[in-house]
């Protein structure tokens, strides 16, 4: 059955005319009951049709590009890459160009949905989502739910160092190998020396911390070496900063400490300096991802690189359709670990 305006109207308690305001955005409405209609809105699942609205049918130059954390290099990155190749590849009837509009969810699941239901409503060309996900089945459900309407209508739907779930068997995914690039992360360090190494993770639900978490502890397991504490907590400099501190309390001893990222690597190093501890002499660092400012930190960061720009283009012509999604499902996106100065043999 067709949702129609009224319905809305009429979930969101207000009258139809307050719901077209809202949504063609030309009358202000006080802030409470513009989130009201945009949650009767996303509750449900309207879309507005062609002649209802102008701007439905102006924007079939837009495409969507979410992601966890603008301001994270991991992101940014992968983003401009994504942004650079619309531009160049696009067909769109203004000028040849498309509207690439980045979506930053803060990595709040309510958000990633509510801009997936703007980006539906708005009939987007393409929609790109980058990183990890949250690890809910509830949010899974939901946005699979709303990828597979998008995909439904005509929507291109990439997916970008993000794993599919079921449900999105219409997305191009393109999916990071974080498992190998930790586990040789890890043999890596257990090839110079290291028994006694502490882990500074990402968020628990995520699924770029637990693939990177699995792929440390099978190189431990496989080596016959016991598991060192683990401390959980966001992808930024202040988490590893924090986690240091505990991880050094529950292991004093500790040689070495892998961080989730590079910029968590970082709150590491700072937080073994205040105490005294030479960086790799008498605590060995590891970081992932390779961000540009790895090699500038002193010591340069032993890391594992991905490809983010490279990832981030392939998204933007997958995108565009410039390029045909991959035969056979994800494609697996390798990782290379990057041997530098912050890595040596333990004292003995």
């Amino acid at each position: 059955m067709t949702v129609t305006l009224a319905d809305v109207a009429a979930r969101a308690r207000v009258s139809p005319a307050t719901v077209s305001r809202v949504l063609n955005g030309n009358y202000p409405v006080a802030a409470s009951t513009r989130e009201r209609v945009l949650r009767a809105v996303d509750e449900l699942d309207y879309v507005l049709n062609g002649p209802a609205s102008s701007l439905a049918a102006a924007t079939s130059d837009l495409v969507g590009v979410l992601v966890n954390d603008i301001a994270d290099p991991f992101f940014g990155i992968m983003a401009s890459a994504a942004q650079g190749a619309i531009g160049e590849v696009a067909s769109g009837r203004a000028g040849g160009e498309k509207l690439a509009v980045v979506c930053n969810t803060g990595g709040s699941p309510a958000r990633e949905l509510t801009y997936l239901t703007l980006l539906q409503r708005q009939r987007a060309a393409a929609v790109i989502l980058m990183g990890g996900s949250l690890e809910d089945p509830e949010h899974l459900a939901a946005t699979a739910g709303k990828l597979a309407k998008l995909a439904e209508a005509g929507t291109r739907v990439v997916l970008c160092g993000r794993p599919p779930v079921p449900g999105d068997a219409n997305a191009a995914a393109l999916v990071f190998d974080n498992r190998t690039g930790a586990r040789l992360l890890t043999e890596h360090l257990l090839g110079l020396g290291h028994r006694r190494i502490g882990y500074v993770a990402g968020p628990a639900d995520r699924t770029t911390t637990r693939h990177r978490l699995e792929g440390h502890r099978a190189a431990l397991a496989a080596a016959g070496v016991a598991e060192g504490p683990t401390v959980h907590g966001p992808y930024d400099r202040e988490a590893g900063y924090r986690a240091t501190a505990e991880l050094l309390t529950r292991d004093p001893g500790l040689t070495a400490v892998v961080a989730a990222n590079d910029t968590v690597a970082l709150g590491v190093c700072a937080a073994l300096r205040e105490r005294g501890l030479s960086i790799p002499d008498d605590v060995s660092v590891a970081g992932f991802d390779d961000l540009p400012f790895s090699v500038d930190a002193v010591p340069a960061l032993t890391t594992v690189r991905l490809p983010l720009h490279d990832a981030g283009a392939r998204a933007g012509r997958l995108a565009m359709g410039a390029e045909e999604p991959p035969a056979g499902g994800p494609v697996t996106v390798p990782s290379e670990l990057v041997l530098r100065g912050s890595t040596a043999r333990p004292r003995d």
